[in-house]
């Protein structure tokens, strides 16, 4: 079976459709851009300053994507989509596609009204980018292991704990094989890598952490498609 644009596209723009009646998800939306607005209005500089777009990749990423998903199963459309002709590949990517083009927006909005001046537009897109992959494919397996939207937000409230707020359990919890596994988190390396940026750091200081989030993305896309694979051909 060849890859068709036409079957991502059909996928991409009934996604959309779906969008504009979920008040739930564009209520969502709103959460880092208001977060955004804060930092930029007082005028706060650091970590706080790449909070929004962090935040923007668990909320926009993660729950939109993981809500999209588990709406298909709570109206029964998704054993359709599982049994048609589209590929995994081309479902995948047609199910994600309308995730990551409104993270990138929120993203783009946040760090306009943030204030947040990117010191590398090329290390900065890729350490998006790489992260971008990582949280819509935790949004999924959210979604394909959810029943219905309300599921999602119970079973993904630890992962926005973790993975939204992870350097501050970090400073709470006083215990050193807890804190190495939380460095290893797609936030903290994000966070690192923009660290080193702000300190006219370069590609060669921060490739270490742009490895480890290679290594989620290629982990996060097996699982994803092993699962997907499993919901597909359960009986």
């Amino acid at each position: 079976m060849t890859f068709s644009l036409k079957r991502v596209n059909a996928i991409l723009l009934k996604d959309w459709k779906d969008l504009l009646k979920n008040s739930y998800i564009l209520f969502t939306l709103a959460f880092p851009l208001i977060f955004a607005v804060m930092i930029g209005k007082l005028g706060l500089d650091g970590a706080f300053t790449t909070f929004p777009i962090n935040f923007s990749l668990v909320i926009s990423g993660c729950f939109v994507q993981a809500a999209m998903v588990a709406e298909e199963k709570e109206k029964n459309t998704l054993r359709g989509l599982l049994l048609s002709p589209a590929s995994t590949l081309e479902v995948l990517i047609g199910k994600s596609a309308l995730s990551a083009i409104i993270t990138i927006i929120v993203i783009i909005a946040s760090v306009f009204l943030s204030g947040y001046q990117p010191p590398s537009i090329l290390i900065f897109s890729l350490n998006v980018l790489l992260c971008l992959i990582i949280y819509i494919t935790v949004g999924t397996l959210l979604g394909l292991l959810s029943r219905t939207v309300m599921e999602t937000t119970i079973i993904g409230m630890p992962v926005l704990m973790i993975f939204g707020t992870g350097s501050l359990l970090k400073g709470l919890v006083d215990n050193k094989i807890f804190s190495k596994i939380i460095s290893f988190l797609p936030n903290e390396q994000f966070d690192e890598i923009l660290l080193e940026l702000s300190k006219n750091g370069g590609l060669k200081d921060v490739i270490n952490n742009l490895l480890i989030l290679v290594v989620w993305v290629v982990i996060m896309l097996l699982i994803t498609f092993y699962t997907y694979g499993k919901r597909r051909f359960d009986k």
